[in-house]
């Protein structure tokens, strides 16, 4: 089980500036994840994948790299730590 309490707003905002400054292709391959299939996370008209935002502010609060195996992304898992957070995530929209 991840603890994620090191991880804080800033750390997600971060993942999302790296993620609008690498591209989706480029973040997902230098952060080990693939793009998201059912929630995205919606941040000033901006949708990102909730997984990999995640797991990248994990690496950025603690400096320790997870890879998409480690947690889960759905309600009980990447939903969950970011909505505690204070972000909005919702199904993904076709």
């Amino acid at each position: 089980m991840i603890a994620w309490d090191p991880v804080t707003r800033a750390h997600v905002l971060r993942a999302m500036e790296d993620y609008d400054r690498l591209g989706p292709e480029r973040f997902l391959a230098e952060h080990g994840f693939a793009p998201t299939t059912t929630y995205e996370l919606a941040w000033e008209d901006r949708l990102y994948p909730p997984k990999a935002i995640l797991g990248a502010a994990y690496e950025f609060a603690t400096g320790k790299k997870l890879a998409s195996g480690d947690f889960e992304g759905g309600k009980s898992g990447a939903v969950k730590v970011l909505g505690k957070l204070g972000f909005a995530v919702r199904p993904k929209q076709s």
